[in-house]
């Protein structure tokens, strides 16, 4: 009995077919050696936001939600970040004159956008009033703007956690408007969570400020900035 004897294949084909098969190998050890990012946020989480999701479903179980409409209304504009912060990744201090970009710590949203929420969350669970920024509202009922202008967020791991701001309260109305200047420091722990949890405690303590101004121009009277302000 005869056998047929099946031609080999170019030795170029094995090359390339080995090659391929090795690179494609490195690839999947790279990628399954590459760190996950991980992404924070400065949403808010406070207990008055709780107990409103919470009477909201107990709205919901009953049939009906109803809720009054405020006496006047807030807006809450974009925020301004300084350039060197206005990314993804975190921006951390390591010196007076330097930072340090970390690639694999993240926000959720760029930090402009997480602080605008933020403070648009503690203004009006503080306030208890509602935030018109991008939505049709009539004319009749009062609008204050409040606009955030951050000069300074700094991140300085283990240490503190900094913002310096100038904001302003605007009547839509009659334009009376208020401007001041908040400048906030938050001692940290070591780790970025702390970190972003320090600049969350910031943030809060500058929307206090901002809504004592909001509350002084909608009574009528600008009466100046509040106390640390």
């Amino acid at each position: 009995m005869m056998f047929a004897r099946l031609p080999r294949p170019p030795r170029g084909l094995v090359r390339g077919v080995a090659t391929v098969g090795a690179l494609a190998g490195l690839l999947a050890l790279a990628a399954c050696a590459s760190p996950s990012s991980r992404f924070y946020t400065l949403g808010a989480d406070s207990s008055a936001g709780a107990a409103g999701a919470a009477g909201a479903a107990s709205g919901a179980a009953g049939g009906a939600v109803t809720t009054a409409a405020p006496a006047w209304m807030i807006e809450v504009a974009p925020v301004d970040v300084p350039p060197q912060v206005a990314k993804n990744q975190l921006v951390v201090q390591t010196g007076p004159t330097q930072v340090r970009v970390l690639e694999e710590e993240r926000w959720a949203s760029l930090p402009g956008d997480e602080i605008r929420r933020a403070l648009s969350t503690d203004l009006t669970q503080q306030l208890g009033t509602i935030d018109v920024y991008g939505t049709a509202h009539s004319d009749a009922v009062p609008v204050y703007r409040v606009s955030l202008n951050v000069q300074r967020f700094e991140s300085w791991p283990g240490s503190h956690a900094l913002i310096d701001a100038v904001w302003s309260v605007r009547s839509l109305k009659t334009t009376a408007v208020l401007t001041c200047r908040s400048v906030v420091s938050v001692p940290v722990g070591g780790g970025y969570d702390a970190l972003v949890q320090g600049h969350r405690e910031g943030l809060l303590r500058v929307a206090t400020q901002v809504g004592v101004a909001v509350q002084g121009v909608a009574r009528g009277g600008v009466t100046g900035c509040p106390s640390g302000g």
